[in-house]
């Protein structure tokens, strides 16, 4: 597949279910019988959906968990760094400390309470999950408070960051696909969902393009080895022409940035039960989803639920054994931090009466390559206006707010990550 097939696409095609109907015919093709491919991937998911079952049972979570200060000291084990590999997730403890943390998140009330924003919210301004069932979480579209911007830029967070990137094969093919010790600072929003509150959560869904992944022609190269009828050779921890991908553009909803992980850190304390997130710990899960609209009985122009400029769903109707395998991050106390690979299903869980608060911080790691730089010079100049960033709705709430986090209080992570250095 060194060149494009003709179906594939760059940018969003005009006629995009016949860019799919030619995708499915070129694709069985090359693939051969999809069928038997389907049923080994399904057989290898089933295994480990047994093995993450049997750990649930044996200790209470099938999440790895690190503390912050054995990664900080380089005393990760080989088996360790195996586990996380094998499951596309990790806990890392005691991250930050915890009072630190509950000082962030009175902080961040605090910046919101002297800002007005009850006063001024207008309710959300994007549907990007509207595919999926179940209600948007208790989001707050602010991003440059001091307690996001000091958590983006702490050495703490650069370490964390640096180790997930590593776990990548991060040079193939004569490159190096991004450098894993600098990260572009990728603002996102923060959950605030008070005690008592009532959630439907999210659906299992992927982030990181949904259409894309049959038509774009870097990621027909990223998966290229399960399109060769070659799933054991596949793997979701080879960096190689995923800093390619562009995701195809729609208004208000875009992500501009490459995400090795995706992730969160705790400013409170939650209990597993308490419409925490849930993963599918299996990175290789992604062949179950590519493979599953090219059997027959799936419409020749659909791909099982996708639309564009929406996430990627995972469905009871078309990925049955996917939901069975979803699972709960372990509890978790201020100033944890959960992280998941870039291509691992993932949901919240409903809440009825919620005990205690759910508030998190979305800092992703998104190392930085040429991609992420082009990226982090747009968000530059959001974050000197105090802008919304050009991958979520324009809403612009903090141009004008006080206590907006500065350019001249950037350390150097943070300039690093802006582009700056």
């Amino acid at each position: 597949m060194n060149n494009a097939p003709s179906f594939a696409s760059a940018e969003l095609p005009d006629d995009y279910k016949r860019s799919i109907v030619a995708m499915k015919k070129a694709l069985r093709a090359q693939i051969g019988d999809v069928p038997a491919l389907f049923a080994e991937v399904s057989a290898f998911i089933a295994t480990e959906i047994a093995a993450i079952k049997a750990q649930q049972a044996q200790t209470g979570s099938a999440w790895p968990e690190l503390d912050f200060a054995t990664l900080a000291n380089g005393q990760v084990t080989e088996a360790q760094r195996a586990l996380i590999k094998r499951r596309g997730c990790l806990v890392i403890r005691n991250h930050f400390p915890r009072q630190q943390v509950l000082g962030w998140d009175k902080s961040l009330l605090d910046y919101l309470d002297h800002n007005q924003f009850d006063a001024v919210y207008r309710g959300p301004a994007d549907n990007f999950f509207g595919n999926l069932e179940a209600s948007r979480p208790e989001i707050f579209p602010i991003y440059w408070s001091q307690a996001q911007m000091q958590l983006r830029q702490h050495e703490r967070m650069g370490c964390a960051q640096a180790f997930l990137n590593r776990l990548w094969t991060i040079e193939s093919h004569g490159r190096q696909w991004f450098d894993p010790d600098t990260n572009a600072l990728y603002p996102d929003r923060v959950r605030r969902r008070p005690p008592g509150t009532t959630s439907k959560g999210l659906g299992p869904h992927t982030d990181s393009g949904a259409l894309e992944r049959w038509l774009h022609p870097a990621y027909l190269k990223v998966f290229e080895k399960i399109y060769c009828n070659d799933f054991k050779s596949y793997d979701p921890w080879d960096a190689a022409h995923r800093t390619e991908v562009d995701e195809y553009a729609y208004p208000g909803t875009k992500c501009s940035a490459f995400r090795t992980f995706q992730g969160w850190t705790a400013l409170c304390d939650m209990t597993a039960d308490q419409g925490v997130l849930h993963t599918l710990p299996i990175p290789k899960a992604m062949a179950y989803l590519l493979l599953r609209p090219l059997l027959d009985d799936v419409p020749e122009d659909e791909l099982c639920g996708v639309v564009p400029g929406k996430v990627l769903p995972i469905l009871e109707k078309w990925h049955p054994l996917l939901v069975q395998g979803m699972t709960p991050i372990p509890d978790v106390q201020a100033g944890d931090s959960v992280w998941w690979h870039c291509d691992v299903v993932h949901s919240v869980a409903p809440v009825e009466n919620q005990q205690g608060w759910g508030n998190v911080m979305y800092v992703p790691a998104a190392p930085m390559c040429p991609k992420n730089l082009r990226y982090a010079r747009d968000v530059l100049r959001a974050f000197e206006q105090g802008a919304s960033p050009d991958d979520f709705p324009r809403e612009d709430y903090e141009k004008h707010w006080r206590d907006r986090f500065m350019t001249s209080q950037l350390n150097t992570l943070g300039r690093k990550g802006l582009g700056l250095e």
